[in-house]
């Protein structure tokens, strides 16, 4: 059977090609304010029609409470066989400027070997990569099968995992594949285990009732926006750690090395300057907090005036790692904050929504069967990686679905670039991870299941 679902995995890739430039034609950003919201319905439609042709009997179309269409189906299991949840999102991050694509970033095009495009990885490769592991499968089914296309995760709005709160029978399964990750490095098999949590604040500094000249009042006149450098420095040590008094800083990741080079070839990190921090890289990015400052409210070199600045904001953005409640790291970083304001300046913090990190449990019956699939599509050992992003999404299976298994994995590599000018994907990896896929559902029908 493996010969055969890889046989005719490869009869499908140029259709399945002919797929993905039609999905990455529509222009699905989830933002009315930078295009239509018909764009998104008209993906919604065509990622519904495509699942019912793969064989998928019951698809619809279900709006959320963030106004985005899921496209929920169904299939029902064989008599004793378990069931399986496919994940998908259809909506895309915008483009940003398009001066920076060598290619039009809703023409799917092919250059060097990858095929290029708004969402050619993230996620919609992973749509394309489901209909080809279902029709090599064909129907009917070894599994029961459950599929879930969400509309808005890029903007993050939660309507889906209210949906799944509000509606938990349309998700129960017995393994969720969440496809939205990436292996380690193209044709290298790797389930991501962990995800960070986030715990994002605004900070607002005051210090002055208005303006002032810089000449006339230089020195003594508390200079708000030079109070906020300072307390952002706070949150660095001088190696580059992040520091937040009350977050523990040294946590180890036991997975996957991300190799030094590696990494600085995939963020792009210019020659002669050195990474942050001490530790591993996979340390830094996959079991450690980590900071970052998003942006900051102060006026613009151009046009800037010699005027002392009575106010300053900035935005933050703290990763959180898993064994860290998010809660508790926000607290820490707006009371660090505040403790670190010079001259008493006034300080306000704006807390934003807290997401938890994500630890799968890897010991069950569905992670054996997709690793043993994923060792056979790819024929490498399998290897674990952590996410230094965040999937709420993941946490609110884990509440609703507490009996399933939840794995992480996907089309999305490093060199993807994912929500950076230029993404593209690799078509090897959609071919190999659609058969790794139906072996997967192969195996897992007649996988021993512990009750």
């Amino acid at each position: 059977m493996s010969d055969e679902i890889r046989s005719k995995v490869a009869e499908l890739m140029p259709a399945a090609r002919d797929e993905l430039a039609a999905l990455v034609a529509m222009r699905s950003v989830a933002d009315p304010r930078q295009f239509p919201p018909e764009e998104c319905v008209r993906a919604a439609e065509w990622v519904r029609d495509a699942f019912i042709g793969a064989g998928i009997g019951q698809v619809e179309l279900l709006e959320t409470s963030d106004g985005s269409q899921a496209v929920v189906g169904h299939q029902a299991a064989p008599e004793g066989a378990p069931t399986v949840l496919l994940y998908c999102h259809y909506d895309v991050q915008p483009p940003g400027d398009e001066k920076l694509w060598r290619t039009d970033p809703f023409t799917l095009t092919e250059r060097d070997g990858r095929w290029y495009g708004r969402g050619a990885a993230d996620c919609k490769g992973n749509i394309v990569m489901h209909l080809l592991a279902l029709r090599a499968l064909g129907t009917p089914f070894p599994v029961g099968i459950r599929i879930v296309a969400e509309g808005s995760e890029e903007m993050g709005t939660g309507g889906l995992e209210n949906l799944v709160e509000a509606r938990p029978e349309l998700f129960d399964a017995d393994m969720i594949l969440v496809v939205d990750t990436g292996n380690a490095a193209v044709g290298s098999p790797t389930v991501t285990t962990t995800l960070r949590g986030i715990a994002n604040v605004v900070v607002h500094v005051e210090t002055l009732a208005g303006e002032v000249h810089s000449g006339m009042f230089g020195g003594p006149a508390p200079d708000a926006l030079a109070a906020l450098v300072q307390m952002l420095a706070t949150l660095r040590d001088t190696d580059g750690n992040t520091v937040v008094d009350g977050l523990d800083s040294d946590q180890k990741w036991a997975g996957v090395d991300y190799p030094e080079a590696q990494f600085r070839t995939d963020a792009g990190v210019l020659d002669g300057v050195s990474l942050a921090g001490t530790g591993s890289v996979a340390d830094a990015v996959w079991a450690r907090p980590a900071l970052t400052i998003l942006g900051i409210d102060c006026p613009p070199v151009v046009g800037s005036a010699a005027a002392i600045q009575p106010r300053a904001s900035a935005r933050l953005n703290l990763r959180v790692p898993p064994g860290m409640d998010p809660q508790k790291a926000q607290d820490a970083l707006a009371a660090h904050l505040e403790n670190a304001a010079p001259w008493n300046a006034r300080v306000t913090v704006d807390r934003e929504a807290v997401g938890s990190p994500f630890r799968a449990t890897t010991d069950g019956p569905g992670y054996a069967a997709l690793g043993a699939a994923m060792e056979e599509a790819f024929g490498k050992e399998l290897g674990t990686v952590g996410q230094g992003g965040s999937i709420p999404l993941c946490n609110v299976f884990s509440a609703v679905v507490p009996n399933a298994e939840i794995a992480l994995i996907g089309v999305e590599e490093p060199r993807c670039l994912i929500h950076a000018p230029n993404e593209s994907v690799d078509p090897s990896e959609i071919e190999n991870l659609a058969v790794a896929e139906a072996l997967f559902l192969q195996r897992f029908a007649t996988a021993n299941r512990q009750d």
